[in-house]
């Protein structure tokens, strides 16, 4: 079989999190399945819907103290569901380390 994806999907189960604007701001739980440059798959705790705009948070570890990860944080469009699980885009993120959204100190921000 030929691959078609354009970016490379690397296999990585990180620590995942999603604000949901359209629900007041509801915050889900979940990880990654695999992640590219361009979008994620992922699980949660609840499912999401196809074409819904989210904001979401990877937590990249940086093999110190767990409150000293990095986190990425991107905002996408749900493209696919199955159950618990989604993919999204990547349309745009920036690096934020430690804390919640709020509070955290914009790194770098870099639009894809």
């Amino acid at each position: 079989m030929i691959e078609n994806r354009k970016n490379q999907r690397f296999e990585l189960r990180l620590p995942f999190e999603v604000v949901r604007s359209s629900k007041n701001g509801e915050t889900l739980f979940g990880h990654t399945l695999n992640v590219s440059s361009s979008g994620v798959l992922f699980e949660l705790e609840q499912a999401l819907q196809p074409g819904e705009v989210i904001e979401y948070y990877l937590m990249l570890p940086t093999g110190q103290e767990p409150n000293e990860d990095v986190r990425l944080r991107c905002v996408g469009k749900v493209t696919r569901c199955q159950g618990n699980y989604a993919a999204a885009t990547m349309e745009r993120y920036e690096f934020a380390r430690g804390g919640r959204a709020t509070g955290d100190v914009a790194l770098a921000a870099v639009a894809s």
